[in-house]
């Protein structure tokens, strides 16, 4: 006899012990799966924060690097797990995203579908419904941003077109915690129900319709379980890559022959089948919407003749950049350097001193491998907060789409989209969250582009190790300097991504597709649990790699005698000299590297140890003791090294894929190394 699985019940209860919402579960309730769905920034996520709190548990989809969040809560007795589907505008095989949606409803058959959609652009939200209507699930539909909606003008009666769907209908406003509730009970009405949903589906288009029916009559008998057959029937119409080799795999030949018989003479029937949609979508609208009076402006439009405008967009993304850097540095970096001396330092003293007695290894490892590498992860926590406040503020407000809409047009000569700009700007404070940042982008390919190119940018550390190295090689023209170093690895990253998408990826783009928001007021509560599920995410899945490599380098620099400059990592470095003399860098120097993979600005501490000087005094030693043709090399070499350990961690995490990783990262050390070989030859020319 096999083995009897854990209920349900008992799982959710086991799961969201330790969660703030865990008191809102019945153990002796009944347990039913949701599946939330919805096109991108309809307020999706805010009904599902609201409804779960802090009882989430955030992953990856199996197999994919598409994001999954499951959440659990109780509405009157009966236990919900709330799976939150990635946001599609469609159920097409265009991409990750809308596989993993129609996959799981098809799939494991949830009790209950929730879709939200936004009121204000009903028309373009209800394709998605009317692909919904075809998978055989129950549907209950939620209308949020119903008061935007009134705002510009549309008013909705939801009653009215309930009876037309003849499907639950519940207007919200989840920013206001308005008709959530309502939604939570139309979701157990539908489980209680015993009569089976009988929604008003949409039709192909008439002159199609007897080709629909051939073509079901051919494939009825050899449809998998448990795909609605129609609804395969319409894919094959449609085109869809999926369900077209899925068939192909099962249907006979003779069979076989005659299906593709059928769509060759139609090729024309997706247009037949988006038709059938769109009139069934007029008519939807024609019975329950009231639109506004012709020539109304509304505050959107207003907005965006500036926010989309060619010229005048650049200068306000300009000013929200210049905004985002100057919080940065007035907010989050002070904050840095008081807990790098207040908690990492002052910490790590008083552990040095309350491990006097134990042995000396047990104190170093400690100290300077857990301290020292974990610490230096938690100074990076102002900076990531406030980047993360940042951007979900603007993705909440509506700005994101129009930013990536005015870059779209510099970004695409690198083969990426309008919203790869963002995470690439946010590498200027940390590429941490730039890495993070890359999960607004839906287009895989064009995510996994950034994510690659991010470390490219310029970080704060890095430009931390400029502003002080450099006036001590070239004191007389340290800002023109300064400025080249800057620009030389973002010439890197627009020619890397050129040269991929054109090599590497053979112009493969995706049509770059965005809806632009309604703006409206951001909702505090959806920004705060998306900074912190952000936040939490990092601490967990980078910090663990971080304490692993830290203590690695803490006992490569301590073994085997405890003094740095006879260790282990010093021996590398030694061996690594012949490879070092191409750019004029000594072991020193090259060890000095090997410390930035840690943390970028171990290059000055690391450097004052091994040359026996504090930080303080170092440009006057490397002045004296390095050539400035060795210096220009090896500030090269750190601008275009290796990303640091917590950089690597998130790639690693972002990507799900130790190949692209290690692809990445030793493209960027062979980069470098060629890089830092024709820069000391150049200087050596010249000076």
């Amino acid at each position: 006899m096999a083995e009897s699985k854990p209920s349900k019940v008992s799982l959710l209860t086991e799961r969201c012990e330790t969660c703030p919402a865990a008191t809102a579960l019945s153990p002796e309730g009944a347990s039913i799966t949701v599946a939330l769905a919805g096109q991108p920034n309809v307020g999706k996520s805010t009904v599902f924060n609201l409804l779960t709190g802090l009882c989430q548990h955030v992953g990856n989809w199996p197999g994919k690097t598409v994001e999954q969040k499951t959440g659990y809560f109780c509405y009157k007795g009966l236990n919900m797990s709330l799976v939150d589907l990635p946001g599609t505008y469609s159920l097409s095989a265009n991409s990750p995203e809308e596989l993993v949606a129609r996959e799981f409803i098809i799939r494991e058959r949830p009790d209950v579908v929730a879709l939200v959609v936004d009121a204000a652009i009903l028309e373009r939200s209800l394709y998605l419904l009317a692909e919904l209507l075809h998978l055989g699930a129950p549907v209950v539909l939620g209308l949020n941003m119903v008061d935007v909606a009134e705002q510009h003008g549309v008013h909705i009666e939801a009653h009215v077109l309930e009876a037309a769907l003849g499907i639950p209908v519940v207007p919200m406003v989840a920013t206001r915690n308005q008709g959530v509730h309502e939604f939570a009970q139309a979701i157990v009405d539908v489980v209680h129900d015993p009569q089976p949903q009988q929604p008003c589906r949409p039709e192909i288009r008439e002159d199609h319709r007897r080709v629909m029916e051939e073509l079901l009559a051919l494939i009825h008998e050899h449809v998998p379980t448990p795909y609605p057959k129609d609804w395969v029937a319409l894919k094959l119409l449609e085109g869809d890559v999926e369900v077209t080799r899925m068939m192909r795999e099962r249907l006979p030949e003779q069979t076989l022959a005659q299906v593709d018989a059928i769509l060759h003479q139609h090729e024309d029937a997706v247009l037949a089948v988006a038709g059938g949609r769109y009139d069934w979508i007029g008519r939807m609208i024609r019975a329950a919407v009231v639109r506004p009076r012709v020539g109304r402006i509304t505050m959107t439009e207003r907005i965006d003749r500036i926010a989309t405008h060619p010229f005048w967009g650049l200068l306000l993304l300009a000013g929200v950049l210049a905004l985002v850097f100057w919080l940065t540095y007035t907010v989050a970096a002070p904050i840095q350097d008081w807990m790098e001396r207040a908690i990492v330092q002052d910490f790590a003293r008083w552990s040095a001193q309350r491990l006097v007695s134990a042995p000396a290894w047990i104190s170093g490892l400690l100290v300077d491998g857990v301290i020292g590498g974990v610490g230096t992860m938690l100074t990076f926590a102002p900076i990531l907060f406030v980047f993360f406040v940042a951007m979900s503020f603007l993705e909440d407000v509506g700005y994101m789409a129009r930013a990536a809409y005015v870059m779209d047009r510099f970004m695409h000569a690198m083969g990426l989209h309008g919203k790869s700009f963002l995470p690439l700007f946010l590498g200027f404070g940390c590429n941490v969250p730039a890495v993070l940042g890359t999960r607004i982008i839906e287009d895989r390919r064009a995510r996994l582009m950034t994510i690659l190119l991010a470390p490219l940018v310029p970080c704060t550390a890095r430009l931390a190790v400029l502003a002080v190295l450099v006036p001590a090689f070239f004191p007389e023209h340290s800002m023109l300097v300064s400025l080249g170093l800057v620009l030389l690895p973002l010439c890197f990253l627009a020619l890397g991504g050129v040269l991929i998408n054109r090599l590497v990826l053979k112009n493969d783009q995706a049509a770059f597709i965005m809806e632009l928001p309604l703006y409206h007021v951001p909702n505090l509560r959806t920004i705060g649990l998306n900074v912190w599920q952000r936040m939490l995410s990092f601490f967990k899945k980078a910090g663990t790699v971080i304490l692993g490599v830290s203590v690695v380098v803490w006992a490569l620099a301590t073994l085997p005698n405890g003094e740095i400059e006879t260790s282990l990592l010093a021996g590398m470095g030694r061996w690594l000299a012949p490879l070092g003399g191409l750019m004029g860098l000594d072991w020193r120097l090259l060890v000095a590297l090997m410390g930035s993979f840690i943390a970028k600005e171990n290059v000055l501490a690391t450097l004052g140890v091994l040359y026996g000087i504090g930080e303080e005094g170092l440009p006057d030693m490397l002045s004296s003791a390095v050539s400035p043709a060795s210096g220009l090399a090896f500030l090269v070499v750190t601008m275009l090294f290796i990303p640091c350990v917590a950089t690597l961690a998130v790639v690693r995490q972002e990507t799900n894929s130790w190949r692209w990783t290690l692809l990445g990262t030793g493209l960027l050390l062979l980069l470098s190394l060629l890089a830092g070989m024709a820069a000391y030859q150049l200087a050596t020319w010249l000076l």
